[in-house]
């Protein structure tokens, strides 16, 4: 860390090079990694503490018991709308309304339903492809950038939807990360993934927009479900400003679990020290 409140620092780097100001599930799993292995003090039944983010300090709270750490809520970045009810003019998709936000990172909100899209994991491909092309578009058609940082952007997306019948949440989602650059000439290059959970800095940027359109307002809680079912539970705690934005500080709770414990080595004599990458789906 470099910040001397904070008590640990950490990196965020996802795949295709980019390394945001930052994410939410992520943060998630490094307080809980950093308190169930011992690197932080574990107060039971809550601990505080602050992680320095590449945005800035991330406050924490986590409820803990015997040990483990049963839900991590977080203060996230400011968030706003930059750019709303945005008309993308896609190749192969046609027209698409979007709003743009940030959230840790610039989202390209997407309404999946006026693409006729369901969020459900075996539409996982048409999701990301169709995500992809909406993205790279929203970049080259409305490029923004951080008024008082420097990031610039849209460079993630999320499908948002209502929720599934019988289910609890307030919404549907998925975040359509890159795996490469897209070249509009070879369509093989158009290679994207969904990320698992229901994505921090992407419930942020959703509930910035929503509350930008009145339809959240402060302090109403905001349950978020991924493309699995899974849950971060938000709200709104105040507002302020971002340049000349206006803004407002999300709190974003859920669970991470640690699933193993490695070391990474790399010999001297390694003649690929730096790693690889394959054109299959590193495009």
């Amino acid at each position: 860390a470099t910040c001397p409140e904070a008590d640990i620092g950490y990196i965020i780097a996802e795949q295709n090079a980019i390394y945001p100001l930052f994410s939410g599930h992520n943060t998630i799993c490094v307080a809980t990694a950093v308190l169930e292995t011992g690197l932080v003090p574990m107060q039971e039944p809550e601990t505080r503490l602050k992680l320095e983010a590449p945005g800035g300090i991330i406050d924490i709270t986590a409820k803990c018991c015997n040990g483990r750490v049963l839900e991590v809520a977080m203060t996230a970045m400011p968030s706003f709308v930059a750019k709303k009810d945005v008309v993308l003019n896609v190749p192969t998709v046609g027209k698409v309304v979007v709003d743009i936000a940030f959230g840790g990172m610039w989202y390209v909100i997407v309404q999946a339903g006026q693409l006729g899209l369901e969020i459900r994991p075996e539409n996982g491909k048409r999701l990301a492809s169709i995500g992809e092309m909406i993205k790279v578009t929203a970049g080259e058609q409305c490029p923004v950038s951080h008024p008082t940082l420097p990031y610039p952007g849209p460079d993630i997306l999320v499908f948002t939807a209502p929720p599934p019948p019988g289910s609890a949440s307030t919404a549907r989602n998925t975040v359509v990360m890159s795996n490469g650059v897209l070249d509009w000439s070879k369509p093989e290059t158009c290679t994207a993934m969904l990320d698992r959970s229901p994505c921090g800095s992407g419930t942020a940027a959703v509930m910035a927009a929503r509350h930008h359109r009145g339809e959240l307002q402060l302090g109403e809680e905001f349950v978020h479900e991924s493309i699995l079912g899974t849950v971060f539970k938000g709200r709104l705690v105040r507002k302020t400003t971002v340049g000349e934005f206006e803004a407002v500080v999300p709190v974003v709770a859920g669970r991470a679990f640690i699933t193993g414990v490695g070391d990474q080595i790399v010999e001297s004599d390694d003649p690929l020290p730096t790693g690889y990458t394959v054109a299959d789906i590193w495009c």
